[in-house]
């Protein structure tokens, strides 16, 4: 449960614009839709197996399994 609450609490530092010029990131535009639907995957386990680094800082939950690839 907490693993979970922690990708979450990742998952939802989503990039944003008008942080760009601080954080060096493009900011990403995510729908309401994609991110319950990446909260709802979070919440039900079926992202247990990526690691917590895969979350932060990325757009929609695909963006996250994707760079789950990188980190392995």
């Amino acid at each position: 449960a907490v693993a979970r609450a922690r990708k979450i609490q990742r998952f939802l530092s989503q990039p944003f614009h008008v942080a760009e010029v601080f954080t060096g990131s493009p900011g990403k535009y995510v729908t309401l839709k994609e991110t319950i639907k990446g909260f709802k995957g979070i919440v039900n386990g079926d992202y247990d197996h990526l690691p917590e680094q895969a979350f932060y800082m990325v757009g929609g939950i695909e963006e996250a399994v994707e760079k789950a690839k990188t980190l392995n």
